[in-house]
């Protein structure tokens, strides 16, 4: 078998280290998620899911333990190396889809794509397929405040995909949606997950769409279970 797309090991992180307000949020965390596995991060508030997220994409360090993306350890490398693994190897979606709004939704994900070096017509390509696989190519020309919330997201995870990663971060991407319209972008999710054959780890606290991935792993108090 291949090397997992993400491989966290022992990591632990504590805010505060020594202080009376010391919190440890991660204790010895242990984690795979293969290619083509779609993981949900079930958490409640306030329990250490984005921190997980920014560590595992390399946004952030532990305090002990490694972290391999696409069976590369990270411990110890340039921050160089870990910008391009973060731009070439890893797509972040947030809850708050972030796109640049003076761009059209085909520039906002051509953009990545440009940053790395792609030819324009090659970005512009991938992007104006992409925007077909979630189904609104017809929008690839409007700014985001033309487009709605569950349209600006699925542009969203467009750009996270437009470089062809081999792990997807997702923090609560349905979270600012009514469920209808989350029903909707979850699906266009999956589907272009699915497509790709990529990893995927989302986080959610919905648990109907959690039930409909792989496998859920829950953080409680720093610790992880099913992982």
């Amino acid at each position: 078998m291949s090397d997992p797309a993400l491989r966290l090991s022992g990591i632990a992180k504590t805010y505060n280290p020594g202080l009376p307000n010391e919190v440890r949020v991660l204790r010895g965390i242990d984690l795979a998620v293969q290619r083509g596995e779609v993981v949900a991060l079930v958490a409640p508030s306030g329990a250490g899911k984005s921190t997980l997220l920014h560590i595992a994409g390399l946004l952030d360090t532990p305090d002990a333990g490694t972290v391999a993306i696409a069976g590369e350890e990270m411990q110890g490398k340039s921050d160089r190396r870990r910008t391009a693994m973060r731009r070439n190897a890893v797509g972040f979606v947030y809850q708050f889809h972030h796109l640049l709004p003076e761009f059209s939704a085909l520039e906002n994900i051509a953009l990545p794509q440009l940053a790395n070096g792609a030819p324009r017509a090659e970005a512009e390509a991938r992007a104006r397929d992409l925007l077909a696989g979630v189904g609104i190519a017809e929008r690839a020309d409007h700014r985001p405040a033309a487009l709605s919330g569950g349209e600006q997201q699925r542009v969203a995870f467009c750009r996270a995909l437009a470089n062809r990663p081999a792990l997807l971060l997702a923090d609560e991407p349905t979270g600012n949606l009514d469920p209808a319209t989350s029903d909707q972008v979850f699906g266009a999710l999956m589907a272009l997950v699915r497509d790709t054959g990529l990893a995927a780890l989302i986080a959610t606290h919905n648990l109907e769409l959690a039930g409909r991935m792989d496998r859920q792993v829950r953080l409680e108090a720093g610790v992880l279970h099913g992982g």
